[in-house]
């Protein structure tokens, strides 16, 4: 498997979906002259031909002319497959990828939480699969094209053993210079569930009070729960045992009680738009692996309870 990766100066990428995420990285990663692909419904296909892949930045516009394959059109493998999709639209992505994963594929997966890793080495092989972190603060607007909210963006990549292998670093050669923060972890599985803990927390807290962490720390009470909601997401990592580094606490910490912030997570966004969530995957997984280990969850449970009774009736 490494030996191909390594050995192609011009590795080939298949990017499966082209919204926020996907759009974004992999439209920064053409610009930089990278031979990717686009893997799109034919919806999206047909409003990336017509107009092109469009990117509303701080750190630049862009109009991208992308090379796009649908599901029909897929047919050989892809060095490198990254996987920019929802929770609730692994199993489809998964069909649909089958036929670019090759004996030498690697899968760089950058969805939020952890229970996707799982579904992936039961598909693919757990040889295949890389862990991924995404910093990106990017949504779609009412053009589709990719608006990027803030100035962040880093992707991080690694191993899931932690090994330095020839293949992640050819992949993080391919990443570097693409205009966004790329660095390859030795330890990718603790910064994974560094940032479950917070969008957990953040998502958790904003969707349970119904507003922004500005808003929520305002409200009575509304800092000692955001606190409290932290707390419990640290204690489940902890448990599993990847408790989180103390700067990784206190950037969480430090963002969750910000007065001044405008702060929503995606979740929040979602529900706000009546659109469909991934609470089974960021809220309802770390409840259930808390209680397992034996972690008190009030907080955590109250918001997966009224998120699963939202996406009840939105059924």
């Amino acid at each position: 498997m490494t030996a191909v990766l390594g050995g192609m100066s011009q590795p080939k990428l298949l990017i499966v979906g082209a919204g926020a995420v996907g759009g974004y990285f992999g439209g920064r990663l053409v610009q930089a002259g990278r031979d990717v692909t686009f893997l799109v419904r034919d919806r999206r296909a047909q409003q990336l031909r017509q107009r092109g892949l469009e990117i509303v930045s701080p750190h630049g516009d862009a109009k991208i002319d992308a090379k796009i394959t649908t599901t029909a059109e897929l047919k050989e493998p892809f060095d490198l497959v990254l996987l920019a999709v929802k929770q609730y639209a692994l199993d489809a992505a998964i069909a649909d990828v089958a036929p670019a994963i090759g004996e030498s594929s690697a899968i760089l997966p950058v969805l939020n939480a952890m229970r996707h890793l799982d579904r992936l080495r039961a598909a693919f092989g757990g040889t295949h699969v890389l862990g991924g972190v995404c910093i990106v603060a990017t949504t779609l607007d009412a053009n589709e094209r990719i608006v990027q909210l803030s100035e962040m963006q880093e992707l991080s990549y690694g191993e899931l053993d932690g090994t330095l292998s020839e293949r992640i670093r050819a992949i993080d050669r391919t990443m570097q210079g693409a205009g966004f923060i790329a660095r390859l972890s030795s330890s990718i599985q603790l910064e994974m569930w560094e940032k479950w803990v917070f969008i957990a927390a953040l998502g958790g807290v904003t969707c349970l009070l119904r507003g922004t962490i500005g808003e929520v720390q305002h409200a009575p009470r509304g800092r000692d729960l955001t606190i409290a909601m932290l707390d419990e997401c640290v204690a489940v990592a902890t448990a599993a045992g990847y408790a989180p580094r103390p700067p990784a606490r206190d950037r969480a910490f430090n963002v969750l009680t910000d007065a001044n912030s405008n702060l929503a997570s995606s979740l929040y966004r979602d529900l706000q738009k009546g659109q469909p969530l991934e609470a089974d995957a960021i809220i309802g997984d770390i409840c259930a692996r808390g209680e397992a280990a034996g972690v008190k969850v009030p907080l955590l449970s109250a918001a997966y309870a009224q998120l699963s009774m939202y996406e009840q009736k939105r059924a």
